[in-house]
C-alpha cells in the first residue's frame, strides 16, 4: 500500500469514527465542513487545470448540499427551513455554473455563503 492509499484509508476510518459518535448537530457541521473542503479542492483543481478533479469535487459539494437540504425539517423549521432550502438550491446551481464556466469567483461566492450559514449553525451551540 502506498502512502497516499494509506492516508486515504486513515481518513476514511477517522471520518467514520467521528460520524458514529456525532449527534445530529455535529453531523450537520461535518457536512458543512465537508462542503467547504470540496469547494476549496475544486477551486485548486480549477486553478491547476485539472478538469476531472474539479468536476469530481464540485459533484461531491453539490451532493453534500443535497444532504443538507434533505436534513431540513420543514415542519419544525418553518420559514427558516424554507429559506435554507432555497439557499442550498441556489448554491447547488452556482456550483454547476462554476463547473461549466470554469469560474472560480462562483466557487468563492458559494464558499462565502456556506461559511455564513455554518457560522450561524455553529453559534447555536454557543448560545
Amino acid at each position: 500500500m502506498n502512502a497516499y492509499a494509506a492516508m486515504k484509508q486513515y481518513q476514511t476510518v477517522n471520518v467514520n469514527a467521528q460520524v458514529s459518535e456525532a449527534d445530529p448537530h455535529r453531523l450537520i457541521q461535518m457536512l458543512m465542513e465537508g462542503g467547504l473542503q470540496r469547494v476549496a479542492q475544486a477551486k485548486g483543481a480549477m486553478m491547476h487545470g485539472n478538469v476531472g478533479l474539479k468536476g469530481e469535487q464540485i459533484g461531491k459539494a453539490v451532493a453534500i448540499l443535497g444532504g443538507l437540504r434533505e436534513a431540513l425539517d420543514h415542519k419544525q423549521g418553518g420559514e427558516v427551513a424554507g429559506n435554507l432550502d432555497s439557499l442550498y438550491a441556489f448554491m447547488q446551481q452556482r456550483l454547476s455554473q462554476a463547473n461549466l464556466r470554469n469560474d472560480p469567483a462562483l466557487l468563492d461566492e458559494v464558499t462565502d455563503l456556506l461559511r455564513e450559514v455554518k457560522a450561524g449553525w455553529d453559534g447555536i451551540r454557543q448560545a
